[in-house]
């Protein structure tokens, strides 16, 4: 089941369909225009807050820049679907080369890409051991269940760690970042809801 459609994509036929220019997009979002070049060029999204403000400023959910089908009823993903739906690579510096980032950063798997209407995002999360991850904050809620590893999560000025079994729910609007705990990879399941 692979994506049919980037965030990328997504944002680049928003704007045309909405006639929006990348001037308006950076001006509405508060985002720099060279970063949603990147973005819309599938070179680099440094975390999930941009997409949250890209889709605010387009008025859109954040599943509208993830959707790729509008199935109304139940989704559901067979074990291993997740891993031919990537939709997005975190955490990986500017100078990293394309084939580098393909194994690096935070890799973002969608667990219910076709189901419209949505108002939570399921990602699997494959968080390398290297992601340099800033701390990041947008609206909505998270929840994150760690499948496998340890997680230090930063949040506001408190840290602590994970470990398999373990689960934490947490405001988004307070900076946040998720990092391996111990220089190995780390396993994640992330629900991310963000108000219409």
């Amino acid at each position: 089941m692979a994506a049919r459609n980037s965030p990328g994509k997504r944002i680049t036929e928003l704007c045309k369909t909405y006639s929006i220019s990348l001037e308006v997009l950076a001006e509405r979002s508060g985002l720099p225009m060279e970063m949603i070049q990147r973005i819309q060029n599938e070179d680099h999204i440094p975390d999930l807050a941009p997409l949250v403000k890209i889709a605010r400023a387009l008025g859109v959910r954040l599943g509208t820049l993830l959707d790729d089908h509008d199935k109304l009823g139940p989704v559901i993903t067979r074990a291993g679907e997740a891993e031919d739906a990537e939709r997005f690579i975190t955490g990986i510096p500017d100078s990293t080369s394309n084939a580098e980032k393909r194994e690096g950063g935070l890799s973002f798997k969608a667990l219910a890409s076709e189901k419209g209407g949505r108002h939570m995002e399921p990602f699997i999360v494959d968080i390398k051991p290297d992601a340099e991850q800033s701390k990041s904050s947008h609206e909505g809620e998270e929840f994150i269940y760690i499948i496998s590893g340890s997680l230090a999560l930063e949040y506001g000025s408190d840290s602590e760690i994970l470990n398999a079994g373990d689960s934490v729910y947490y405001d988004s609007i307070v900076p946040h970042r998720v990092i391996s705990a111990d220089g190995k990879p780390v396993r994640i399941l992330a629900v991310i809801y963000t108000p219409a």
